[in-house]
């Protein structure tokens, strides 16, 4: 039998290595290096056993259609490509308490009504804790199979001894661990492993997996990152504690479009579909303010507005803030540099905050323009003007270049009950009046230095304002 030599597995980020060490050379974490016992090796050499020879064949040739198990939760359709695929596994990760159970319960629950054969695993809560959920979202007479437990091979031997099921719920992937394994649940091997052997059997018994993922305080997914390579398709689970606002977002998925959203909003009784979630993030009824501008954006396929919001204040001397939520920072600090240098506003002594309401992250370089808008309008004191959106993406010289499917934003700017739109000028020889739907004006903007000539008069003069 050949010799095993212990090895050291960091848990951040999976690199072995042959002696322990408090730092990790690969990714930089501390204490997050522990001992694992590897398994036996295998003899070396093609001649200590063949395998099956391969039948390749030509791409041309006829495949099975892909059936899909629709949840009947149309949101979570929306992301998955329009329902889950029989025999693939779908990993949804996010913060604890975000609602991930919650969604599962609810989805693997209609499922079952539809006479969908379920079967829901738990490794972090107990029979009792599940039936109460259940019973709080109006679930307790769904015929779904419920169980706890946490060994990978008391689950496989449970489903493969009854009947099968159409969809497996495992919460969560972490919790899970193999006998064969010397090392606790959680690390690195226990969930490679776990996930490794629950994939395998979905895929030989065509039933659908959903594993539920811990993330870590950075947001990623805990555990080894092979484990979203080993997964058909990836969601985050997203929102703000602050907010009821829930965003599933698909940031891999072999059968569907990614970055794909579902918008959700938590309640008494569980989450409810939000259909047009641009009426959530929006609040028409406030009038126009300074410092706020409406963002015509895209997530996935589907166009959303928000409403982003900016405060200039006066700071401390020498050390101004750059306050973000929702934003990216560094893309902030571009903006402010392009307003500094080629807009003439002074804004290295002024505190910035920048806010995008309702909880959503906005991630698309078309949000520039609305950002330096609403930054604009509150430097200024000057509201951007009543029903306009604003879109568009800002160059380091100071120019806006056009975005992709302006078409789509301006479908949903005019279905909201908007008519005006700043926006850059579109490429080719089409004027952006020509691209604008009934009912919605535009106004092309070339330069970041229009913005201010396109803001409502102050009620009260500015101080500040250039």
């Amino acid at each position: 039998m050949a010799r095993t030599d212990p090895r050291f597995v960091c848990q951040s980020c999976g690199a072995s290595r042959a002696r322990w060490a408090g730092k990790c050379d690969s990714c930089g974490a501390w204490n997050s290096i522990t001992e694992e016992k590897a398994r036996e090796a295998a003899p070396k050499g093609l001649g200590a056993g063949k395998g099956r020879k391969l039948d390749f064949v030509s791409l041309n040739g006829k495949h099975d259609e892909v059936a899909r198990h629709a949840s009947g939760i149309a949101e979570l359709d929306r992301v998955v490509g329009g329902g889950l695929v029989a025999g693939s596994s779908v990993l949804l990760a996010g913060d604890p308490g975000i609602g991930k159970s919650t969604l599962l319960l609810q989805a693997v629950g209609a499922l079952a009504a539809n006479g969908v054969r379920c079967a829901y695993i738990s490794g972090e809560e107990g029979v009792g804790q599940i039936r109460l959920r259940a019973a709080r979202l109006g679930l307790a007479e769904a015929p779904v199979q419920l169980a706890a437990a946490t060994s990978v091979r008391d689950i496989l031997t449970g489903l493969e001894g009854g009947e099968r099921p159409d969809i497996i719920v495992v919460d969560s992937i972490q919790t899970m661990y193999l006998d064969t394994l010397d090392s606790a649940p959680g690390t690195v091997s226990q969930v490679r492993g776990a996930a490794q052997e629950l994939i395998r059997h979905a895929k030989r018994s065509g039933s659908v997996l959903l594993l539920v993922g811990h993330v870590t305080k950075e947001g990623q997914i805990a555990g080894p990152r092979v484990l979203e390579h080993m997964v058909d398709a990836v969601l985050y689970f997203e929102g703000e504690r602050g907010h009821q606002f829930r965003i599933v977002r698909a940031v891999k998925n072999r059968f569907g479009p990614t970055d794909e959203i579902g918008v959700f909003e938590m309640t008494a009784t569980g989450l409810s579909e939000v259909p047009n979630p641009s009426t959530l993030f929006l609040n028409p009824e406030r009038g126009p303010v300074s410092g706020a501008a409406v963002f015509a954006g895209i997530e996935g396929t589907r166009p959303v507005l928000v409403e982003i919001q900016a405060l200039v204040a006066p700071g401390p001397p020498g050390s101004p803030r750059r306050t973000v939520v929702g934003w990216d920072s560094g893309r902030l600090a571009m903006v402010l540099a392009v307003l500094e240098a080629r807009a003439g506003l002074s804004l290295g002594t002024s505190d910035v905050f920048l806010n995008v309401a309702g909880g959503l992250r906005i991630a698309e370089p078309a949000a520039d323009l609305a950002v330096a808008a609403a930054i604009v309008s509150s430097y200024s004191d000057r509201p951007v003007r009543e029903g306009t959106v604003v879109f568009g993406e800002i160059g380091l010289s100071g120019e806006v270049r056009p975005v992709a499917q302006s078409a789509a934003r301006l479908k949903e700017v005019a279905k909201l009950g908007f008519n005006h739109a700043l926006a850059p000028q579109p490429n080719g020889r089409k004027k952006a009046a020509d691209a604008a739907p009934d009912g919605i004006s535009i106004q092309a903007i070339s330069q970041v230095n229009e913005l201010l000539d396109q803001l409502s008069p102050a009620a009260t003069p500015s101080k500040r304002a250039t």
